[in-house]
């Protein structure tokens, strides 16, 4: 079976890392980078790391609005899904490059294999839960990670080719915190005590284009007067730049890292303070109180677990996690056995 993979974006690498090693013992896979994450330490390193291989197709779409990147995706994957013809287009999460690779597909009449599907966080506002409701409304094959994303499908009417089978990245962080272990020197480059800091991540473009939701994220940060350790994301930089913002001596800022170094960040941080999905969820593996700088969140199961909550961005909500969030729940194994990935490929190979 020849099974065509699209990937664009940083979370898409992690989980890909999982799965495309399994599919190739299998089966003959065409991989397609869309260039969405182009920058080196937010692409490449990753690829290195994770042992991805290299992609048959890179597309170099690069930034620019939703239109345009989305736009010009679906009109370099249909020639390629034209002269390819595979079987079966896999797809991951819920960025442009995962909305585009899966409408150019269906319009193809190829089947779509949709990863991490049934994730809601019920704001449309977001470009990601537009991507993640159109592509689950065309896939054949839906693979959920939790039974809460099950229900949702159902809610929508969706119930055929639906399979629980874990979290992916479940399976990545279970193989690669021993590698991090064994590879990542970042906790000594930095001269971090471990658990005495604060792990924060700021992307979402919800919260770095409104400069007020910024402001009051990076007044919070400052104001903890805690150790805050800060990858900082090109975009994030930008606005902080344009919009005349600034840290305290209490925030470590460095660039952004490979996904060794933020397992090992992560690992041995205290807390972990952030806006994005894929981390919510390494803080809860690596069991780790996280604070969410969303109004929502689709990972709805570690806030109802205890170990995760929705601040916002109010400053002082913030601001309160930082310094008095504390879990007072066991956590419960609610994504799955760590084989997601063969359970993919073997319901995909039937």
């Amino acid at each position: 079976m020849k099974i065509l993979t699209v990937i664009g974006a940083r979370p898409q690498f992690i989980k890909a890392a999982a799965v495309s090693n399994v599919i190739r013992k299998k089966h003959n896979e065409i991989l397609v980078h869309t260039g969405q994450h182009y920058d080196e330490n937010m692409s490449k390193v990753f690829f290195d790391e994770l042992g991805i291989p290299k992609p048959d197709y890179n597309l170099s779409v690069g930034s620019g609005g939703h239109g345009f990147q989305t736009g010009s995706m679906l009109i370099k994957l249909e020639e390629i899904y034209t002269s390819e013809k595979p079987d079966l287009i896999l797809v991951y999460g819920d960025t442009n490059s995962t909305l585009a690779g899966a409408l150019c597909g269906s319009k193809l009449l190829i089947p779509v294999a949709h990863v991490e599907a049934g994730l809601r966080s019920f704001n449309k506002a977001m470009p990601e839960e537009q991507n993640r409701i159109l592509t689950d409304h065309i896939s054949k094959y839906l693979f959920v990670p939790t039974v809460s994303a099950e229900k949702n499908l159902k809610l929508e009417g969706i119930t055929e080719g639906v399979y629980n089978i874990g979290d992916v990245m479940y399976d990545g962080i279970l193989h690669f915190k021993k590698v991090a272990e064994k590879k990542s020197s970042i906790i000594d480059k930095l001269e971090l005590s471990k658990g005495e800091y604060i792990l924060t991540t700021i992307h979402r473009a919800e919260n770095t284009n409104n400069i007020n939701r910024l402001k009051n994220i990076i007044e919070a940060l400052n104001e903890s007067e805690v150790h805050i350790v800060l990858p900082l994301h090109p975009r994030t930089k930008k606005y902080i730049q344009d919009y005349g913002l600034y840290f305290s001596h209490n925030v470590t800022v460095i660039e952004p890292i490979g996904y060794l170094d933020m397992i090992a960040l992560e690992m041995h941080s205290k807390k972990i303070v952030t806006d994005s999905g894929g981390v919510q969820k390494e803080a809860f593996f690596m069991q780790k109180p996280c604070v969410t700088m969303r109004d929502e969140t689709e990972w709805i199961e570690t806030v109802e677990n205890g170990w995760n909550i929705i601040a916002g961005t109010d400053k002082q909500k913030i601001l309160d996690g930082i310094l008095n969030f504390v879990p007072t729940m066991e956590q419960e194994n609610i994504f799955g056995d760590g084989t997601a990935a063969e359970k993919i490929v073997n319901i995909i190979s039937e």
